[in-house]
C-alpha cells in the first residue's frame, strides 16, 4: 500500500504530518511523492480561513475525478482520510452535526480522523534537516472572536516539560542545531497545569500572567525556554505568541541567551482599541506599544513580525489609521496581512456585520503591504 500526505496550514500541521508519516511507514506503507500514485491519501487540513477549507474540498473532488477517469480495467478507489482542524471541528461539533454534513457531502472520504488518534508519543519523521519543529502545546483557550481554532483544536493542553526536553536532546543527537517551539499560543505554556490563579489580577494589568477565559495563570514558558537555551543549539525560535502573555521573565530570558532568535513574531491584528475589544484580544494600542518598547529596551537587536486583520467589522478610516500608526511606531520587518472574511462558527461571524467593502479592504492591504513589506 502506497500513501501520500498533503499538509495545509501552519507549522503545527507540518509537525503533525511528520508524525503521520512515521506512523504509516512504521505500519508497512510506502510513501510516494504524488497523490496520483497513492492507494491512501491523508489530507491534513487547515480551516483558519474559508479559502483554506475550500482547498481541502477541492483536493477531495480532484481525487474523485481522477479515480473516475481511470479505465474500467485499471479502475481504482483511492482511500481518503481527512485529519487536522477540519476533522477536529467535526469531532467536537455539538451532536456531531458537522461530521454528519461532511459525510453526506463527501461520501468518498473513508474517515474524518481527529489528529489525536495519531499519538503525540510517535516520533516524527522530519523532512526539514535544518530546523526541527517541537510542539510544546496543542489547542487554544483564548477565544479571539474571529478565530475557529479553539473549536477545531480544543482547549490548550501543554506537553510535559521533561518530554519536550527529551525530544530536543534527541534532535540534537541527530545533528540538529536549530529548533522551533510551536503551539497555537506558546507563551501561555503550562497554564493548564495545576497552578493557582491570582484572582486580584484583571485582563491587561500584568503581562506576567496569562489569560484563560476570565482567569489568569502564571505561565511556565520562560522556564521551558531557559532550559532549551542552555542546550547546544545555534538558534531557538518560537511561534505563535500573544501580547498578553509576554511576561517580564520571558523578556529577561530572551535577553540573557543569544541563541534565542531575535526575530519575534508578535501578532497585534489591529491598532484601534474598539476593534481590539471586538476581537477579544485583551490589550490596547498603548499596552501593545509599551510591551514592544520594553522588549526593545532589554533586547536592542530585536526585530518584529506580526499578523494584521484588515477590514474587521466596524473598522472605519480612523480605526485603520490607528493600525498604520502602530506599524510606523513599531517598525515591523514582516507582516502577514489578511483581509477579514466572516468565518462560519466564530463569534464575530454571528454578531458582527461584515461592513467594510472588499474594494476598501484591498486598498488598505496595499497601504500596509507597501509600508511594511516594501512592495
Amino acid at each position: 500500500m502506497k500513501f501520500f500526505v498533503k499538509t495545509f496550514g501552519c507549522a503545527q500541521n507540518t509537525a503533525d504530518s511528520e508524525r503521520i508519516r512515521f506512523y504509516y511507514l512504521n505500519n508497512g506503507y510506502e510513501e510516494v511523492k504524488n497523490w496520483r500514485e497513492a492507494d491512501l491519501v491523508i489530507i491534513n487540513s487547515c480551516i483558519v480561513r474559508e479559502s483554506a477549507e475550500n482547498r481541502v474540498y477541492g483536493l477531495i473532488n480532484e481525487i474523485d475525478k481522477e479515480d473516475n477517469r481511470s479505465s474500467i480495467v485499471d479502475r481504482r478507489k483511492t482511500k481518503i482520510i481527512v485529519t487536522g482542524c477540519l476533522a477536529g471541528l467535526a469531532d467536537k461539533s455539538k451532536n456531531k452535526v458537522k461530521l454528519k454534513q461532511l459525510k453526506r457531502d463527501f461520501p468518498t472520504v473513508s474517515e474524518f480522523m481527529p489528529i489525536e488518534k495519531i499519538s503525540y508519543n510517535i516520533k516524527p519523521l522530519r523532512e526539514n534537516k535544518d530546523l526541527a519543529l517541537i510542539p510544546i502545546s496543542f489547542g487554544c483557550s483564548n477565544m479571539c472572536s474571529y478565530c475557529i481554532v479553539p473549536f477545531a483544536r480544543g482547549q490548550e493542553k501543554s506537553r510535559k516539560m521533561e518530554v519536550i526536553l527529551k525530544e530536543i536532546d534527541e534532535v540534537i543527537n541527530q545533528g540538529y542545531k536549530k529548533v522551533m517551539l510551536i503551539g497555537q499560543n506558546v507563551n501561555s505554556y503550562g497554564a493548564d497545569f495545576t497552578i493557582s490563579p491570582n484572582p486580584s489580577l484583571t485582563r491587561g494589568e500584568d503581562f506576567g500572567y496569562v489569560r484563560m477565559g476570565k482567569k489568569r495563570f502564571k505561565s511556565m514558558f520562560h522556564v521551558l525556554l531557559e532550559e532549551v537555551a542552555k542546550k547546544n543549539l545555534e538558534k531557538i525560535s518560537f511561534v505563535s505568541s500573544n501580547p498578553w502573555d509576554f511576561s517580564d521573565e520571558l523578556i529577561d530570558t530572551i535577553a540573557a541567551h543569544k541563541n534565542i532568535d531575535r526575530l519575534l513574531h508578535l501578532p497585534f491584528q489591529a491598532g484601534d482599541d474598539e476593534i481590539l475589544k471586538r476581537m477579544n484580544r485583551g490589550y490596547t494600542f498603548d499596552e501593545y506599544l509599551e510591551l514592544v518598547n520594553k522588549i526593545k529596551s532589554k533586547v536592542p537587536e530585536v526585530r518584529f513580525s506580526t499578523d494584521i486583520i484588515i477590514g474587521f467589522p466596524g473598522e472605519d478610516d480612523k480605526a485603520f489609521e490607528r493600525t498604520v500608526d502602530l506599524c510606523k511606531k513599531v517598525g515591523f520587518e514582516i507582516a502577514y496581512l489578511n483581509k477579514y472574511s466572516p468565518r462560519k462558527g466564530t463569534v464575530s461571524a454571528k454578531i458582527y456585520k461584515d461592513d467594510v467593502p472588499m474594494k476598501e479592504k484591498k486598498r488598505r492591504w496595499e497601504i500596509l503591504n507597501k509600508l511594511i513589506n516594501n512592495f
